[in-house]
């Protein structure tokens, strides 16, 4: 019976996170809330956001309370027994993993990227640039530079490991999210543009060196970034 009840509420979360009912970076309701609003224990509540967290659709912070992440919308469905993402460690290994792959494909793509590939590049950077008010939108177009980065690498194996991470690799850290942070939220995408822009130029130039060291800073500061954000 629990199990049905565990799915019942993980389902209603669900549905409100990818119909946007529930906004990124929104506060999904308490479990005092929830276990009120459903009639069910303390146990499905935590079963039944386990599951969400599993799914890359939210993140729990201890002290603070579970957020909902930008529903996956690119790429295969997750691989059976994979790793889920659902913890600030998951992430920041995640972020550790990613500067090891997407280093070597940035150098490669200055290497091999065609202008077509340049350009569709420059058009997720453009994308991303006039985001800044909408965090999901901002995800979303960050995925997508990522993605064309390794798509110009001319190695499809590049394209298809950020495909199947999908558009929930991208760690925005809360302060994006949040109200009351404007100042400190313009400053930091701000710089995330500009280390982007870094990322673009190299390639343009065909700078392999150049790429992969812009590849590596701007992880590396995402990864420095998103640790502060998560810190109580």
């Amino acid at each position: 019976m629990s199990r049905n009840l565990t799915a019942d509420l993980a389902a209603d979360l669900r549905n409100r996170i990818v119909d946007g009912v529930i906004q990124p970076g929104e506060k999904l309701p308490s479990e005092n809330t929830l276990i009120s609003d459903f009639g069910v224990s303390r146990t499905v509540v935590r079963a039944a956001l386990t599951r969400l967290q599993a799914e890359g659709l939210v993140e729990t912070e201890r002290g603070r309370g579970s957020f909902a992440l930008t529903p996956p919308t690119y790429g295969p469905p997750a691989v059976a027994g994979s790793r889920p993402v659902a913890s600030t460690e998951d992430r920041l290994q995640l972020l550790a993993f990613r500067m090891g792959v997407e280093t070597e494909a940035a150098a490669l793509a200055a290497q091999n990227r065609t202008d077509r590939q340049l350009r569709a590049v420059s058009a997720a950077l453009d994308a991303f640039s006039e985001s800044a008010d909408h965090p999901a939108h901002a995800m979303k177009s960050d995925f997508e530079f990522h993605r064309a980065v390794a798509a110009a690498s001319g190695n499809p194996y590049y394209s298809d490991c950020l495909a199947a991470l999908g558009q929930t690799m991208i760690a925005m850290p809360r302060t994006r999210l949040m109200t009351g942070v404007e100042h400190y939220a313009r400053d930091h995408f701000e710089q995330v543009v500009l280390e982007h822009r870094s990322i673009l130029d190299a390639i343009a130039d065909g700078d392999q060196s150049a790429a992969a060291a812009a590849m590596r800073s701007h992880l590396a500061n995402s990864r420095r970034r998103f640790k502060a954000s998560a810190r109580p």
